[in-house]
């Protein structure tokens, strides 16, 4: 199978389109379907088109074999942000069509998501309350923004993944996400969760315990060194890539969200995109299955 960007929304419409029956609306069908909505929207996170304006003028001269009809950049931003539920769960279903579901070691990490640059720009965005003032000690910098953390399998499949506030605690956050998706944990047994010195905690530990994840992390200074502890700084490594390949090929850092409904939605809309990339290549049997360049042109 030819490996590209149109074989790809093709393969991803067909599964959407099939999974949901053509996901149904209320009233008069509107002129692009979700399904193809959903395509559209990974198509611009792989080809990697930040502005909604230029994308929409980008498809309407190239995708329109594709995409018959093509919305306004507003109609687009509006309809894209209803369905952040939808991408929610095709995100699930995709990593549940693949064969990285039945792995049971899972890697853990939080990015920063930064949302503003300058001191005025904070004052004034939609985003206070909800965004704040962190420090990512991997890049040795401060930011105003959002923490995304990502549970993936070592192939780069996501798992679960969250945006919480720059100040909260990654213990805090991995509990929540984790007795959210209570019945995912549940039913699946002996999960070995690979994390770094931030998630370490006595209490976080007897948590996961009770769930049957075993957590392993390095240990921290004055600490005693813990089982499997050797064989962790490679494995680490795995997590730091896949954030790599958000960032630098899918633009996480770049996402342009406003508020808080464009920011989830554009963070959901690279999340998508990795997501139907690895199950695009797993399907077709590719030998690395988190690589983008075959849907980047």
């Amino acid at each position: 199978m030819e490996k590209d960007i149109e074989t790809l929304v093709t393969a991803l419409y067909v599964k959407i389109d099939d999974e949901y029956g053509g996901i149904k609306c209320f009233g008069r069908p509107p002129k692009l379907s979700a399904s193809e909505l959903l395509c559209l929207a990974v198509a611009q996170a792989l080809l990697g088109h930040r502005s909604e304006c230029r994308w929409i003028r980008y498809a309407t001269k190239h995708l329109t074999g594709m995409f018959p009809y093509l919305p306004t950049r507003s109609a687009y931003n509006k309809r894209l942000r209803s369905a952040l539920p939808l991408v929610k769960r095709i995100i699930r279903d995709l990593a549940r069509d693949s064969d990285f579901w039945f792995d049971n070691h899972w890697i853990v990490d939080s990015t920063p998501v930064p949302c503003a640059m300058s001191r005025p720009s904070v004052k004034r965005s939609n985003l206070a309350g909800w965004a704040s003032y962190g420090y990512c000690a991997s890049h040795s910098r401060y930011f105003w923004g959002l923490r995304l953390y990502l549970v993936c399998t070592p192939a780069g499949m996501p798992i679960l993944w969250a945006l919480a506030n720059a100040k909260m605690g990654e213990r805090e956050v991995l509990a929540a996400m984790l007795e959210v998706d209570a019945d995912l944990v549940a039913e699946r047994p002996a999960i070995v969760l690979i994390a770094d010195k931030g998630f370490a905690g006595a209490a976080l530990e007897n948590d996961l315990a009770e769930l049957g994840i075993t957590l392993l992390r390095p240990s921290r200074k004055g600490e005693k060194k813990r089982v499997g502890e050797p064989m962790l700084k490679k494995v680490r490594q795995l997590i730091e890539s896949v954030n790599d390949t958000l960032k630098g090929q899918l633009d996480l850092e770049f996402h342009g969200g406003r508020s808080c409904e464009g920011v989830a939605i554009r963070i959901a809309q690279r999340v998508l995109a990795l997501a139907a990339a690895i199950w695009f290549n797993n399907m077709t049997g590719a030998p690395v299955t988190r690589s983008l360049i075959a849907f980047d042109h």
